[in-house]
This record gives structure tokens, C-alpha cells and sequence, in this order.
């Protein structure tokens, strides 16, 4: 498919190469010229210099048969712009937008424009990893009432079958980070040392489903 991408940073520049790379086509968008050495000398992509959510520019992008668009520069106001006009006047049907402040993209999220939250990916990242107990939070629907987090679980859930927790618990189990890899459980998965497990929830759940997971299977059934 053919995927515009606004920005030429060291998002949109590693996104414009893997997504060619996987056999794409790719137009990127940047105001400076000089950005578009990053794609490297390898890129065959087409480079169009110019504001990302001018027509004119757009078109000579290719937006008129572009199934994606990603506005990933670094200005909130403009990756939000740029993706509503991708949206609403081109109809492009998978759109995403880079906004640093995690509230104004919690916003749009509802509003039904996908966002990315740079800085609450960031944090949530590093805090995964300083803070296992509980739950973080990967993905909420637009409306904000369903949400995919990551479970901690307690050691005594080891050897349990992964069918287990949805007996136990009004969560629903998505998919499994094993050695690295992501694994969709079956009727036969048991859970690992090791295992991240991640789970579809309503918000109003999560706190019962994070603490029967800190708990044995016994106390939690």
C-alpha cells in the first residue's frame, strides 16, 4: 500500500526505511531538505519538501491513494492538523498522530483520532520495568471503557493454564510476551516464569483483576 508519513526525524525516517523495506510505497514530508539524509542512500522513496498539512503538498505526496498516513513530526498542533485532513479530507482510513502532551492526546484518542503519547509511552516503559507490580496500561478504545494492560502476576500462577485467569477474573486474555516473542494463547498455554501477560479489561475492573493476579489462583477463585 502507499503510506504518507509527515515528518523526517529518527521516527519518520526508520518508519519510511521499514515500511519500504517490507514493500511499500513511501512519500515523506519535512520543511528542511537536509532532514531527508537520514533515510539514507538506499530510500527510494519519494521525499517531498514542504508543511504537511498543506494541500498542495499532500497531493504531491500521493495522499489521493494513500491507505496510511503518519504525522510524527514535532509539533503537536500540526501532527494533530495534518492527520485530521489525511482523515476527513482524503478519507485515509488508517491515520496516527504523535503528540507529546499525554492529556491533550488522551483527547483525541476519544475524539477518535489514534495518537501516540511520546512521553507517557516513554515513562510507562521505563516504569514497567522499575515497578512490575500492578498494571500498566498499553491501549484504550476511544470511548476510554476498554483497556489492553499489562498484568504483573504472582509467582503460584506459574504452571497455571493461561484459561485460568478468565475463570477467576472479568478479564480476557489478548496475549503473551514470552523469551521476547508474543505468543496468542490456546486452551493448552500454561503460564512461565518469565511470562508478561496482557489482557483485554473494562476500566472499572482493572483494580479486582490486579489484585486476584497478585494473589495465588487459589485465593483469587
Amino acid at each position: 500500500m502507499h503510506v504518507v508519513i509527515m515528518g523526517c526525524g529518527r521516527v519518520g525516517s526508520s518508519l519510511a526505511n521499514e515500511l519500504e523495506a517490507a514493500g511499500h510505497s513511501v512519500a515523506i514530508i519535512d520543511q528542511s531538505r537536509e532532514a531527508f539524509r537520514r533515510l539514507g542512500a538506499n530510500f527510494n522513496g519519494h521525499t517531498v519538501a514542504g508543511v504537511g498539512f498543506d494541500r498542495d503538498t499532500l497531493i504531491e505526496a500521493g495522499i489521493e491513494k494513500a491507505e496510511a498516513f503518519a504525522a510524527v513530526s514535532n509539533g503537536d498542533n500540526s501532527n494533530i492538523l495534518a492527520a485530521r485532513v489525511a482523515r476527513e479530507t482524503y478519507g485515509v482510513k488508517n491515520v496516527v498522530a504523535r503528540i507529546y502532551d499525554p492529556g491533550r492526546a488522551e483527547i483525541y484518542q476519544r475524539l477518535g483520532i489514534p495518537t501516540v503519547a511520546t512521553v507517557l509511552w516513554t515513562s510507562d516503559q521505563i516504569l514497567r520495568r522499575l515497578l512490575p507490580e500492578g498494571s500498566r496500561s498499553e491501549w484504550r478504545d476511544a470511548s476510554g471503557a476498554i483497556q489492553l494492560c499489562e498484568m504483573h502476576i504472582d509467582t503460584t500462577w506459574y504452571g497455571s493454564p493461561v484459561t485460568r485467569i478468565e475463570n477467576v477474573t472479568p478479564a480476557r486474555v489478548a496475549f503473551i510476551t514470552r523469551l521476547g516473542e508474543g505468543l496468542i494463547p490456546d486452551a493448552h498455554t500454561v503460564l512461565q516464569d518469565g511470562d508478561l501477560v496482557h489482557v483485554m479489561v473494562r476500566e472499572q475492573d482493572i483494580a479486582v483483576v490486579e489484585n486476584a493476579l497478585a494473589h495465588s489462583p487459589e485465593d483469587a477463585s
